[in-house]
């Protein structure tokens, strides 16, 4: 019978017995029992690396804890190799049977629930190996710190702080530093207790910088091919469809091939958005095949913004929950108008806009020349507010590709002012991808910091007018998230609860676009469709809500500065070089 607690208890348990055995070889007082006289028979140097070893022991238990709540099976393996060699190490020092016997015992009902950890290794790079080496390096010289300091009562002299740490950093790497002690066992002890923490962060260093390398998630070329099948005979049922291109993603297919599941794996959760592609009947072994990958990884599964009837499918065939998360805002071309008192805010601003000199193109990708998606692409780089490309279940992160010829651009420009360069005309873009035949579903919007206010209803409402001509009927524009709290909570008669809901939302509208984006869509008279967020439990929301967080790029949790790719100079280049070199 499957125990689903049983790997977070013993991954806990993991994580205290390593805990102690960090305090028990950095702290000499946690080592005096009645039998620690025992110890004293056995030569200096076997106590020393005993010693030694405990620490190297607890660090990894420590660093083993989070992949055995996640029912990693390497984990458990070494675990398994781990706790017995701990228990020995206690037992050879300090004759700490009782800690000995807690390690002995966790090790027993690991190999007898050995059925509980069957999960694979996620995907991995070798930054992993970079980030090891700076966070396992900084924790090891606090702790070779810690271990120096608290026998200040064995040192001859008084040492500075400086020294303290000239002391570690000089252990680390085996060498002799600055600091003596009164007694040679004491001496040797930090020297091997250092060392040792120098050599596991060397060892697990090199580790993951020579293990075989699996890559990053991303779609492949025949995969692309196929998804872009898929859409060509089902793209016009959902929206986000499209999105489902996107280069860093992967992909998986029903067993027919008739339907497909993009995602991401984020912090452990597996993470889709939108429905699934293809034909709706193929839909149950598409999911099929994604929740068997999440319980085959120990990921959480999850999805970003699926329709109602995709919610239902997920909830019936998986077993989940489903939250609804906010609204689209879809505006049918064949009945906009800017007419009308609901609409005359719009028009006095998009009057006044055009007053002062501005003028819009609506074409498709396809129309146009390479320098123009060259320009097109480098303006909407430089106008992006941060050096990470947000977005990831309504946003394609490319501009210009080759696949790309029937997403939708649309462009402001405005005459070069007295002084300004020559061409400089480009003020504010729009990016759309497409959404069936007749369909169109908004991916960028960027307008330069200084052009005047109201660009943007300028360029919607542009887009609106002039793409019918294309053939297109529905334009999705943006997504407000929690839309229905916000307007039930501003009505009359809304109670306390909604009213104090409102509230949260309008407040943390100070740093996401909660409440604006709400009402900028609104401005458009469009149609509402809810969209959902599908979890298995509620309390793996809060994990699931941080993972989406950092796919949308609103949360980065990667390299320094220093060591990541400009992206801001590099965004939506490699794909017009593609062309170039196609052409």
């Amino acid at each position: 019978m499957p125990r689903r607690w049983l790997p977070t208890a013993v991954g806990y348990a993991c994580l205290a017995i390593g805990l102690v055995d960090i305090a028990c070889a950095v702290f000499p007082k946690l080592r005096l029992t009645r039998m620690h006289s025992w110890a004293g028979q056995l030569p200096g140097g076997a106590t020393s690396l005993a010693a030694a070893g405990t620490l190297m022991v607890g660090m990894l238990l420590v660093l083993l804890a989070h992949a055995l709540r996640r029912r990693k099976t390497r984990a458990w393996r070494a675990v398994c190799v781990l706790l017995p060699v701990g228990a020995a190490l206690h037992l050879l020092r300090w004759h700490q049977y009782g800690q000995a016997a807690v390690s002995l015992a966790l090790l027993a009902v690991m190999l007898v629930h050995r059925r509980e950890f069957y999960a694979k290794a996620d995907p991995r790079t070798r930054w992993r190996a970079v980030l090891n080496f700076v966070v396992l390096g900084t924790v090891s010289v606090l702790l070779g710190l810690l271990i120096v300091s608290v026998r200040w009562k064995a040192e001859l002299g008084d040492p500075s702080l400086f020294q303290r740490l000239e002391h570690v950093g000089y252990g680390l790497f085996g060498f002799e530093g600055p600091i003596h002690y009164t007694s040679d066992r004491v001496g040797d002890l930090v020297g091997y207790s250092l060392g040792a923490l120098g050599l596991l962060t060397a060892l697990t260093t090199a580790y993951l910088a020579l293990r075989p390398e699996k890559p990053e998630p991303e779609l492949t070329p025949e995969d692309e091919l196929r998804v872009r099948e898929l859409l060509g005979r089902h793209g016009r049922r959902d929206s986000l469809g499209y999105f489902a291109l996107r280069r860093d993603k992967s992909v998986l297919f029903s067993p027919t091939g008739k339907a497909a599941i993009s995602y991401r794996v984020v912090s452990g959760v597996m993470l889709a958005s939108g429905d699934p592609v293809g034909d709706v009947e193929a839909w149950p072994g598409a999911i099929k095949v994604f929740m068997a990958t999440a319980r085959e990884h120990a990921w959480v599964p999850a999805v970003m913004g699926c329709s109602e009837v995709g919610g239902e499918v997920w909830t019936r065939e998986a077993g989940l929950d489903a939250l609804e998360l906010g609204d689209e805002a879809i505006v049918d071309t064949s009945t906009f108008s800017l007419s009308g008192r609901a609409m005359r805010n719009v028009r006095q601003m998009v009057k006044r806009i055009e007053r002062n000199g501005y003028s819009c193109r609506v074409r498709r990708v396809g129309d146009l020349t390479l320098e123009e998606k060259r320009q097109i692409g480098d303006a909407a780089a430089r106008w992006r507010g941060t050096d990470t490309e947000r977005g990831f279940s309504m946003a394609l992160g490319r501009f210009g590709d080759a696949g790309d010829d029937a997403c939708v651009v649309v462009t402001a420009h405005k005459a070069p002012e007295e002084g300004e360069p020559a061409g400089d005309d480009l003020k504010a873009v729009l990016h759309f991808v497409p959404w069936g035949e007749d369909g169109i579903s908004l991916e960028l919007m960027r307008r330069d910091r200084e052009a005047d206010p109201g660009l943007n209803e300028l360029l919607i409402v542009a887009a609106l007018q002039e793409v019918g001509a294309m053939g297109v009927r529905r334009v999705s524009l943006n997504f407000a998230m929690f839309r229905s709290a916000l307007a039930r909570g501003e009505r009359i008669g809304a109670g306390p609860v909604l009213r104090a809901w409102r509230g949260l939302l309008v407040f943390l509208s100070r740093w996401f676009q909660i409440e604006s984006l709400y009402k900028f869509n609104a401005k458009f008279q469009p149609d509402w469709e809810p969209r959902f967020l599908v979890y298995p439990h509620t309390r793996d929301l809060p994990r699931i809500g941080f993972a989406a967080m950092q796919a949308e790029a609103f949360i980065t949790l990667g390299m320094p500065r220093f060591g990541r790719k400009r992206q801001r100079e590099g965004l939506m280049r490699e794909p017009v070089a593609q062309l170039e070199r196609a052409a």
